[in-house]
């Protein structure tokens, strides 16, 4: 249960803007995000 509602407060807080959520946007952002910040604690970029 927790890990889904983290995956909900991702996907809203990168997938929205005005009045509705995109959901496939805010996991796609999401997704990114949490790639990036491994590869910069693991020192590739």
């Amino acid at each position: 249960h927790h890990i889904m509602l983290d995956i909900h407060h991702a996907c809203v807080e990168h997938g929205g803007e005005g009045e509705q959520t995109n959901y496939v946007q805010g996991a796609n952002i999401a997704g990114f995000v949490k790639v990036a910040d491994a590869m910069l604690s693991q020192g590739v970029i």
